[in-house]
């Protein structure tokens, strides 16, 4: 970054600040002074995790000013789709032969919260690397901070060696080297405890990003734990992000707080910007913001399971419900000759996706959760059922299919069957078509509202008024509109006054068909709960009942169980000393054992 100044005196300077690796590039032969004192001082700020930037600065004469304005001002009003690239080649023609100034060294500290967050999202399954500007030793420093890196994790630095221009292709082939010697090395590891970890600088990832070499630095970095890469440009990580987004086929979550950071949120699938002292770039540029880093836990790992649950429950239901009513429009009309006579009267098809079961879809879909918020922080692993597709896969969808076409075919031949032939009053009238197309569409409303009740897991007041209250407005809705002129009202003329709420045959059909569309749901359900419980059931057993108070160790195992493993987080650094303590004990128990064998 560089401004270009006047000073009381009339000297034009350009001042110029940035990483030691891009300023050291652009130094002048006679501005290298205190580069050797500059680096052993910078090598000291990183390893004490300080986030450090080197000062620079060239003289301008009024000419080369004028002249190198005259260049940026055309650049600054060109329209066409390179002009990125022009600003960028008409500042370099200036951002060279500096004379180095000083360095500064900052103290960033972690922000609260940061190491358990993404230990919990480790736990979750979710892979994490790290794309920053700062020195490599600063970035070791950070991750051992967070605990990302640990001791006993094999670290994997690749770096290039300052090359000229005529042996760029020598260093590119030593980087590949490095690269394919790194891949051996962890595919040969034979130790399942093992944990690898891929440093790599921004001058060697600009060789490695090349479209020769990057998919084997991508098998090379997703072996790895964790992957940290240092003194990268905003450029460069957008292209690390569009790399692992394309070559992995996985989504994709950017999360920066600085201008630095907008390429790589607008490039991943889902970008979260953290407001604060760095500005609002990166929050106006994501879909998500948040205020700090460790708010990212239950972004993902609560709300993330939730939205996904609701989303494939909601969609699954939607195709349920809108089959289930529409087939029985198909299934009268070919019981009918295919005559263009529809069963059901127009202002019924007009209410039911309008108002009688848009309510307690949107109560699923805002309201929905499967397990509380605790539960979730306490299992992370239940956010892989997203990842694996566990509510949205053919077999599910295909089920709630089923399940619409089954319940179609029960209400429109049960209710055929009750109303042939049978007499509503003791007067001896049989139902016609009015009748028979009133009592098929209140099952409908009652099987559909019936199996969205049975689908939710967790009841508030408002879902309740939306579900029985979808049903009561049903009944008041014909009540009303059958008190209707008969020119309006035609065939529903106090259909349910005179007709049919004084039929016993219509209630009882009511009963029998809604019990028989969700007995198949129900056998379902139980026999999964029973033999082949998911996750969420086991722990819905264990909350109903109340066992995680009455039994606090086995809730302790179940949360245990229920990690994704990991290596990198505080609890595989924990479960890492575990190990090394009982191989030791287990090391000096053999050799006692053979001491006490000896003669």
């Amino acid at each position: 970054m560089s401004v270009i100044i006047r000073d009381d005196s009339g000297q034009i300077l350009l001042l110029c600040k940035g990483a030691d690796s891009i300023i050291y590039d652009r130094l002048a032969k006679n501005g290298r002074r205190f580069e050797e004192a500059m680096t052993k001082h910078l090598n000291e700020y990183g390893e004490a995790g300080l986030r450090t930037l080197v000062l620079a600065y060239k003289k301008l004469d009024e000419a080369e000013y004028s002249a190198w304005n005259e260049e940026f001002t055309k650049a600054k009003t060109s329209i066409g789709g390179d002009r990125d690239v022009v600003l960028e080649r008409v500042s370099d023609m200036m951002e060279k032969d500096l004379i180095l100034v000083g360095a500064t060294a900052v103290e960033d500290k972690l922000q609260k919260g940061v190491p358990q967050c993404i230990d919990k999202l480790a736990q979750a399954g979710l892979k994490i690397w790290v794309l920053t500007g700062d020195k490599m030793e600063t970035a070791i420093n950070i991750g051992y901070a967070c605990s990302l890196l640990r001791q006993g994790m094999k670290q994997i630095c690749i770096t290039s060696v300052d090359a000229a221009q005529d042996s760029q292709q020598a260093t590119k082939e030593n980087i590949l080297k490095q690269i394919t010697n790194a891949s051996q090395m962890v595919k040969l590891e034979k130790d399942p405890h093992a944990a690898f970890a891929l440093i790599i600088d921004g001058k060697t990832l600009s060789y490695a990003l090349e479209d020769d070499t990057k998919h084997q630095f991508l098998n090379l970095a997703v072996d790895c734990a964790s992957v940290i890469c240092c003194r990268v440009s905003p450029k460069q990580k957008a292209l690390v992000t569009r790399l692992v987004k394309e070559g992995t086929g996985k989504i994709t979550l950017g999360i920066g707080d600085g201008a630095n950071d907008v390429g790589m949120i607008q490039e991943a699938d889902i970008g979260v910007g953290i407001s604060g002292a760095e500005g609002m770039q990166a929050v106006m540029a994501s879909d998500f913001a948040v205020a700090q880093f460790r708010f990212l836990e239950r972004l993902l790992v609560v709300h993330g399971h939730w939205c996904y649950k609701r989303i494939a429950q909601m969609i699954c239901y939607f195709f349920y419900k809108n089959i289930a009513f529409g087939l029985t429009l198909f299934y009268f009309e070919v019981y009918a000759g295919f005559s263009g006579q529809s069963v059901y009267n127009d202002m019924y098809m007009i209410l039911f996706n309008v108002l009688l079961t848009s309510l307690p879809v949107i109560g699923l879909g805002v309201f929905e959760q499967d397990v509380p918020s605790d539960v979730c922080l306490q299992f992370p692993a239940l956010y892989q059922q997203g990842p694996r597709n566990l509510f949205f896969d053919w077999y599910r969808i295909l089920g709630w299919i089923s399940n619409g076409i089954y319940t179609s075919l029960v209400i429109f031949f049960l209710n055929v069957l009750f109303f042939y032939d049978q007499a509503l009053n003791s007067e001896g009238k049989t139902a016609d078509l009015a009748m028979l197309g009133t009592s098929m569409f209140t099952c409908v409303i009652w099987a559909v509202n019936f199996q969205i009740a049975l689908t939710i897991s967790h009841f508030t007041w408002i879902q309740h008024v939306f579900i029985w209250g979808s049903i009561a407005v049903w009944y008041l809705s014909v009540t009303l509109y059958g008190e209707l002129f008969p020119d309006y009202a035609r065939y529903a003329f106090r259909i349910m006054q005179e007709h049919l709420g004084p039929a016993p045959l219509f209630w009882c059909s009511t009963l029998l068909v809604t019990t028989a569309c969700i007995l198949p749901y129900l056998a379902h359900v139980a026999f999964q709960r029973a033999f082949k419980p998911r996750d969420h059931h086991i722990i819905q057993e264990i909350k109903y009942y109340k066992r995680d108070q009455k039994d606090e160790r086995m809730w302790k195992r179940q949360q245990t169980k229920a990690r994704q493993k990991t290596k990198i987080g505080f609890t595989a650094r924990v479960d890492a000393k575990i190990r090394n303590l009982k191989g030791r004990l287990q090391k000096k128990q053999s050799q006692m054992e053979f001491t006490n064998t000896q003669p």
